[in-house]
């Protein structure tokens, strides 16, 4: 074989680089087989369609003959996309971690023909520059030492292999607390940005986990200072750079300490977990701005990353015509152009837009403006009213300059985590058809998405695009799934249900349960692995525990299986939970700030209230009920009282209910009936 066979991709991301002199190989048990027959090394390279160093990289050198030569002649090249393979990206990003790197992408890694990692980096430069050597240098140095010094190569696959197996921590310091939650709260308000919000410094990403964090703690220790914090990072959020405030949704982060300067591409897992923390703020302190950018987001995502079966889709990339952020900045005439002087200026005045242009990183110099309201008052009525016509005059203009490319990949957990998103703020922001749009999302995971394997369970294949499945699936998969089951299942009985085919919600939710049981945990150290047991062709099967920017396994699973537990009534799942924070604990003490979504799930295992609702008019309360902030409950709509089993409290419940009632169980206690919305929120409180 010789020529580059990425034309054979799904993947947008290898499909971008088709076209390329490299001969790029996909990750194949065949690409490997060459590298052994040829006894070459292997060039890893792993990025994602969205990356902007990604496009600098393959621009400067996979676009180039002479460099593409110089690899095809030394290496067998191998093109990863790390949303389709997290997996094979998370063992060479730990990896290049284990070298003592800093990790990022693109990732590139030179590997043995047996696919042992034994050297690595980031970008490489063409020429050399920024501190970093030419990557033609780097090539021609890597493959020397690959035949010339076996020893040396040896030594380092050894020593990345010892640092990815070492042993957990030992588990001797018993259950994770409350009260380890509440001494670790104020310690996080320390790392917190109190002008700006966010984590202090830059650049800044969202860290949900963290301000979940810190909004639970609001529950337990007083809403001062830790759900103003959660405000405030949301407030600069959402009125700067980071936000589109043309078309809606937030970019990845931002560069620089105010959210004002964005790396532009936009990520579906970034966009849900915010829409659940916008929700949260907007039930909490009424502000406007929140249900305005939450309803925005959910517009962009229904215009610009759902698919024509109702599938959503996983990132929009930074560049567009080759340059990052193009899409989105405008000059000073360009606005002019577009609203004439008089609107440009009053437009101007709100978005810090100006002659001047507020960002200088542009390739010629050029000063642009991102738009954004840092400095600026908050809209009267009157001037919002203004306000908006000219938003949608400028949003109209820039939809007919060439768009940033989408990835349209559809991936099982960033699906689930944005179906569960979807429900869990509709039911607090009172928007019914977001359900409706989970539930068709949902509709498209289990009919295309769905397999059953050789053992007849059934599982989740990772990701899907124009035909072709990549499976088995990874926990997360299983987990997020399982979470945007149980989350519909909940709300199964609202009236938007009426135009929603039927579907048995709760036992998808056990069946995925069930098969993340058999296949992605460890039998030594409890564990989750993020391959599957039967994955062949990844060298090991790793477990990580600590947050990432899309969010981990095991919080996400821990949480599901508490609600699981309740909503099913089986005491097997808690078990489950409670070994599995156990197998978790000592990770955890290594570096609590690190692991805020597991300490968010214990919070929930700790603190979570069961709301039942009983009897042929129970509507009211079971919507009362699930209006309730999501975070901390679960609701259980009894439906069908004749099914549930004898001896299980909810019988007694169903029977005690006459025409409606809701009970409100916590720490092994329920109340006494509630018969009134009024009682019920009170209760709640």
């Amino acid at each position: 074989m010789s020529a580059n066979e990425l034309s054979r991709a799904a993947s947008p991301y290898l499909l971008q680089h088709a076209h390329n002199p490299v001969h790029w190989r996909m990750w194949t048990k065949a690409a490997l087989q060459e590298a052994q027959d040829q006894n070459k090394p292997i060039l890893l390279s792993v990025g994602y369609a969205a990356c902007h160093w990604c496009h600098v990289m393959a621009h400067e050198s996979f676009e180039d003959a002479d460099t593409a030569a110089v690899m095809n002649e030394l290496f067998v090249n191998i093109k990863v996309d790390r949303e389709e393979r997290p997996d094979i990206d998370h063992i060479y990003m730990s990896s290049l971690q284990a070298f003592g790197e800093r990790g990022g992408w693109p990732l590139t890694m030179f590997l043995t023909p047996n696919a042992e990692p034994f050297w690595g980096g980031t970008y490489f430069p063409k020429v050399e520059q920024y501190g970093r050597p030419a990557f033609v240098t780097v090539l021609k140095t890597v493959a020397q030492a690959f035949h010339a010094e076996p020893d040396r190569i040896a030594k380092n696959t050894k020593i990345v292999r010892e640092g990815l197996t070492k042993a957990a921590p030992p588990g001797d310091g018993g259950a994770l607390t409350l009260e380890q939650l509440n001494n670790l709260a104020p310690q996080v308000v320390n790392f917190i940005d109190q002008v700006d919000g966010g984590l202090r410094g830059a650049p800044k990403f969202p860290n949900t986990p963290i301000f979940e964090l810190l909004w639970r703690a609001g529950a337990r220790l007083g809403k001062i200072p830790y759900r103003d914090l959660v405000r405030l990072t949301l407030t600069h959020m959402s009125e700067g750079g980071i936000y589109d405030h043309l078309g809606g949704g937030y970019a990845r982060y931002s560069t620089d300490e105010r959210w004002l300067a964005p790396h532009f591409e936009k990520m579906l897992y970034d966009n849900a977990q915010i829409l659940e923390l916008l929700a949260l703020c907007y039930d909490e302190f009424h502000d406007d701005l929140f249900l305005m950018r939450a309803r925005e987001t959910v517009g962009w995502l229904t215009r610009e990353m759902t698919n024509f079966e109702g599938a959503f889709c996983a990132s929009l990339d930074a560049d567009s015509e080759g340059v990052e952020g193009k899409f989105y900045v405008w000059t000073w005439e360009e606005l002019v152009a577009r609203l004439g002087q008089e609107d440009a200026s009053f437009f101007g005045k709100f978005y810090n837009a100006s002659r001047i242009g507020n960002w200088a990183e542009h390739p010629h110099g050029e000063m642009v403006t991102i738009l954004n309201r840092l400095e600026s008052k908050r809209p009267t009525a009157e001037e919002e009213a203004r306000l908006a016509p000219i938003r949608q005059r400028l949003f109209e203009a820039r939809e007919k300059r060439i768009r940033p490319g989408l990835d349209d990949k559809i991936m099982a957990d960033w699906n689930g985590l944005m179906i569960a998103a979807l429900v869990n703020a509709a039911t607090l922001l009172n928007e019914p058809e977001w359900i409706a749009l989970a539930a068709r999302a949902y509709q498209f995971i289990v009919e295309t998405m769905q397999f059953v394997d050789a053992e007849g369970k059934t599982r989740l294949a990772h990701s899907w695009r124009a035909g072709v499945l990549v499976k088995p699936g990874l926990a997360l998969d299983h987990a997020a799934m399982i979470r945007a089951a149980l989350a519909l299942h909940e709300a199964r009985n609202l009236p938007v249900f009426a135009s929603i085919p039927a579907r048995d919600y709760l036992g998808d939710a056990i069946g995925w349960a069930e098969a993340l049981e058999a296949y992605h945990v460890d039998a030594e150290s409890g564990l989750l692995c993020m391959a599957a047991a039967d994955a062949t062709d990844v060298i090991l099967r790793l477990s990580p525990t600590s947050d990432d920017a899309i969010p981990n396994a095991h919080p996400v699973y821990l949480s599901a299986l508490v609600r699981l537990a309740g909503l099913s009534g089986d005491a097997r799942w808690l078990k489950r939970v409670d070994a599995l924070f156990q197998a978790v604990a000592p990770s955890v003490r290594t570096s609590f700030v690190g692991h805020a979504g597991i300490l968010n799930a214990l919070d929930l295992r700790l603190r979570a209230k069961e709301i039942v609702t009983a009897g042929p008019k129970r509507l009211g309360l079971y919507e009362a009920a699930l209006g309730a902030p999501f975070i901390d409950r679960i609701v259980m709509d009894i439906d069908r009282p004749d099914q549930i089993a004898e001896g299980h409290p909810a019988k007694a419940q169903a029977q005690m209910a006459a025409e409606a009632a809701a009970f409100v169980c916590s720490g092994g206690a329920c109340s006494l009936p509630v018969r009134s919305k009024e009682m019920l929120l009170d209760s709640l409180k």
